[in-house]
């Protein structure tokens, strides 16, 4: 079946010469028994070229299962994968045939094969590698005939390199790869699948179909589409559906087309130079040691400037005293004659004036240690504040994952 056919047949709009390529390689590879693995972004498409492969296939009056492995839990994925016997473990009161089993002959597509833990990954290349799998709780070794088509749109060689992905495995499905490009990669096809989208909603919804203008498509084709093909399918349905006026003009187009939310707060990014295996609390505590290193300088620079004396035996008058939002700004000048009038400002934070750092009457002191502890309590409690106690928010400003944030709000006693 030629390139054309298979576009009717599965209904693919788009004349992108990648994606006519990667049509093409799984037309080629469908005769074979090869392990195909699918990369591209989320959105465009992948799980259509498991059923191009298998409905061209030898193999296509035989079985074919479409399994989703980062929505299976990572203690059931075994089970799910390659069976139970009964007994294995707690609620298992039957034996259970995994997919492998249910699959043999036929073809098993592994949709984020990128979220399989580990242990998952070393049973499935044991599969791959000889067709021998053994059920959880079992000790008979089962033979399976299954073709498998994986995809993802996980990095892996990344993935490999911080020990989260076997590279074996990654060889061992990377025998033939297909790419799908990113639909801002198909400019010329985000119309046409717009127009193709607008008139099959307007067919089940018994409305007219709409229509953009110039500037409208131009925008439309300029746009980012960090989801792809799926995010234009559901603001072409919100258009629809949302507007009366049937021929759509730039700026009502430019409603739908949402800008990059960004954040004022601070967040742990992940760097390259980022040791392998480094948790979120690490990363919060080199920010808080960094931080502890620069009050070590500005303690050292205060020094030099009261002549090498220790700061704390410094003695000045404070010319103002003022509160800039939760921060105070204390100026201070020398009272020894001989000292030139110089002004230097010190930033305590507002509620921690009174635990530490003190700048009343005429000394001025700086706390010898920093609580680590404490400024991660007050990011997570500022944090909370500022999205309104919505948890799973405030774990993203701060650059955890919200299984950690909950951790940290029991482990401190945070109560809002």
């Amino acid at each position: 079946m030629d390139v054309q056919s298979i576009k009717r047949t599965f209904g693919i709009i788009g004349t992108d010469p990648e994606l006519d390529r990667a049509i093409g390689i799984a037309a080629q590879v469908a005769a074979t028994d090869l392990t195909v693995l699918i990369t591209g972004e989320s959105g465009t498409g992948k799980d259509v070229f498991p059923k191009i492969i298998h409905q061209n296939s030898a193999r296509k009056h035989g079985q074919y299962f479409a399994v989703n492995c980062g929505a299976i839990p990572e203690g059931t994925i075994d089970s799910e994968l390659f069976g139970h016997e009964k007994g294995s473990f707690t609620g298992a009161v039957n034996e259970r045939k995994g997919y492998f089993e249910i699959a043999d002959k036929g073809t098993l597509f592994l949709d984020e094969v990128g979220e399989l833990p580990l242990s998952t990954q070393a049973r499935l290349l044991r599969v791959l590698e000889n067709g021998e799998f053994i059920r959880v709780g079992g000790n008979k070794v089962m033979k399976t005939d299954v073709r498998i088509v994986a995809a993802t749109n996980v990095n892996l060689p990344l993935a490999i390199e911080r020990g989260r992905f076997r590279e074996d495995l990654y060889y061992r499905l990377n025998t033939i790869p297909i790419h799908i490009p990113a639909l801002r990669e198909r400019k010329a096809d985000i119309p046409l699948l717009f127009r193709k989208f607008a008139a099959d909603f307007a067919e089940r919804s018994h409305i007219p179909s709409i229509t953009l203008s110039d500037e409208a498509t131009q925008m439309l084709a300029n746009y980012r589409w960090d989801g792809n093909v799926r995010q234009l399918k559901n603001v072409t349905e919100q258009i629809s559906i949302m507007e009366t006026e049937r021929n759509i003009a730039a700026e009502t187009l430019a409603k739908y087309l949402p800008n990059r939310v960004i954040s004022n707060l601070p967040m742990l990014l992940p760097r390259e130079d980022t040791p392998d295996g480094m948790s979120e609390r690490d990363l919060l505590y080199r920010v808080l040691f960094d931080m502890k290193k620069d009050i070590a300088e500005l303690r050292a620079q205060v020094n030099n400037m009261s002549g090498g004396r220790p700061m704390e035996q410094t003695y000045m008058q404070p010319a103002a005293v003022t509160q800039i939002g939760d921060t105070v700004v204390t100026r201070v000048s020398h009272d020894e004659p001989e000292a030139h009038e110089q002004e230097y400002a010190e930033f305590v934070p507002a509620e921690d004036s009174h635990n530490g750092a003190v700048s009343t009457g005429s000394t001025t002191a700086m706390p010898e240690t920093l609580s680590l502890e404490h400024h991660e309590k007050e990011m997570i409690i500022r944090a909370l504040e500022t999205h309104r106690g919505k948890r799973k928010d405030a774990a993203k400003a701060l650059g955890i994952s919200e299984r950690t944030l909950y951790r940290k709000i029991n482990e401190y006693g945070i109560d809002l």
